[in-house]
């Protein structure tokens, strides 16, 4: 019923001439270096005195540890006081932990962001104006293109490695700290000028994540997060019988496609509704003695529950999202650990992303030709970021969006969404409380389910009739003409802009 993933549209490559590499390894320039000098330090102050910073340096960040990470603040409030200004901050994603840049944007400190996920109030900070340059969104697996062909080029790493040896082999599943995975830290690691690893844990770790060999400096630092800040925002199964109703219709929905069969793959988020659909299709997989092929992306328990219960052979998993899902990737030798690259970097072909056949999402807004925001709220202030979203949806062989039609009077769809995140040509499902609509270029899976089942299978326009009915039509907000940041799309192109709130 569901063309293969290949068939969907091509992304536009702008790396034509950067070779493509078809194992899951990087081409790292670092790969043969050597060293003369002791590596390993307590002094952080010195260090950074030491490294000869300058103006206008880019200095990158991983998140690994998210709402508990201390390791940003600690590092930008030295840099912010040795004087230095005009900093380009590469984060993969930034939290209301990292509320300090703030001031920091408004001093000129920090000028620019790159990012594939903000919230709290560097998000409203951006939105607003305060930063000089203009940010970028981009998806988590672009981060990896960008420093691998060199659009963006990091002069200093700071890596937070929960364990950390003298020499600098990394994990991210070892000490106080641990955060299960460092996925998004390798691409820093292996193309920065520069990395110093901060530690707070000195060991020999047992699975290395980081060699040694992409590691300039070891820092030790009493604490470098509080792994509780992992679990930050939505990661329990919704008890709203509303939420749930959506979850069985989408699982009914996969069942009915013919894709949820053994060897199958999948990737849910960590939403209530999401995490719901992850259990509807347990049920399914245990009734059906269905054996999965992999399950990946943010990780929590309900996905490592289905991996100990033997419904899937593997989880690839590039960050944990709970604190259970750090010691399932401790223990389990089939919880096995990704770097972004392997999860969605277009430059990798043997990517997971491509390889999934179910990807289950959320959207802050959605319209009529299936474009997806969640990078703003519907008066344009920042409220998250595509993160793995236009990866998984372009690369599964069915993007399934979840979602209430109507919440506290405000309809998940418009006519038009405030910000393009995720194109409509790579989105093929919405699933509503009040119907079922599928992307009209699948008209033999329309056909099928209308004629299979009992779905309520409706178009865009029909479930935009009905949240209209609901809501009445929504006020038209008004932005300046400011642009304070771009949404780009994983293979490099500028799909939208986003424009200072008023």
């Amino acid at each position: 019923m569901i063309k293969n993933s290949l068939d969907r549209i091509v992304p536009f490559n702008p790396y034509e001439g950067v070779q493509k590499v078809k194992t899951t390894t990087f081409i790292s320039p670092k790969k043969d270096k050597t060293y003369d000098y002791d590596k390993y330090s307590e002094d952080l102050d010195k260090l950074l005195q030491e490294l000869n910073l300058h103006d206008g340096m880019t200095f990158s960040f991983h998140h690994h540890l998210r709402n508990g990470d201390f390791v940003l603040n600690m590092v930008m409030e030295k840099i912010a006081a040795l004087g230095i200004k005009d900093i380009t901050i590469c984060a993969s994603s930034l939290f209301p932990v990292h509320q300090p840049l703030v001031k920091m944007f408004e001093e000129e400190i920090v000028t620019k962001v790159y990012s594939a996920y903000i919230s709290g109030p560097v998000a409203l900070a951006i939105s607003e104006g305060k930063v000089k340059d203009v940010c970028v969104m981009h998806s988590h697996g672009y981060r990896s293109t960008m420093l691998q062909t060199g659009e963006v080029k990091v002069d200093v790493a700071f890596i937070a490695a929960p364990g950390s040896s003298k020499e600098g082999n990394l994990s991210g599943s070892e000490g106080p700290s641990s955060c299960g995975v460092l996925g998004y830290a390798v691409a820093d690691a292996h193309f920065a000028k520069k990395v110093v690893a901060i530690t707070d844990h000195i060991c020999e770790p047992k699975d290395i994540e980081i060699p040694k060999e992409c590691v300039d400096y070891v820092v030790k630092v009493d604490r470098i997060g509080d792994p509780q800040g992992i679990v930050s925002g939505t990661t329990k199964i919704t008890k709203d019988p509303v939420g749930l109703r959506i979850a069985k219709m989408t699982a009914q929905l996969m069942k009915a496609t013919g894709l949820l069969k053994d060897g199958f793959s999948f990737q849910t988020g960590a939403g209530g509704i999401s995490l719901a659909v992850a259990k509807e299709v347990r049920d399914i997989m245990v009734q059906e003695n269905i054996k999965g092929g992999f399950a990946s992306g943010g990780t929590t328990s309900y996905l490592t529950n289905m991996l100990q219960e033997g419904l899937f052979k593997n989880i690839y998993d590039v960050q944990c999202f709970e604190l259970d899902a750090v010691e399932s990737i401790r223990n389990n030798p089939n919880h096995k650990k990704i770097s972004a690259y392997d999860y969605a970097d277009i430059l990798n072909e043997n990517n997971v992303a491509n390889k999934l056949d179910f990807v289950i999402l959320g959207a802050s807004e959605i319209d009529l030709d299936y474009n997806v925001n969640v990078s703003t709220g519907t008066d344009g202030t920042i409220l998250g970021g595509s993160g793995g979203h236009s990866d998984t949806a372009a690369g599964a062989k069915l993007s399934i969006i979840v979602s209430k039609l109507v919440s506290s009077r405000i309809s998940v769809l418009t006519k038009r969404v405030t910000t393009v995140t995720t194109p409509g040509e790579t989105i093929d499902v919405l699933v509503t409380d009040r119907g079922i609509a599928i992307n009209p270029r699948h008209q033999e899976l329309i056909a099928h389910l209308k004629e299979t089942t009992q779905l309520p299978i409706k178009t865009m326009e029909e479930l935009y009739d009905i949240a209209i009915s609901l809501t009445g039509q929504p006020a038209s907000v008004k932005l300046s003409d400011e642009v304070v940041a771009l949404s780009q799309y994983r293979d490099g192109t500028i799909i939208d802009v986003l424009y200072k709130t008023t």
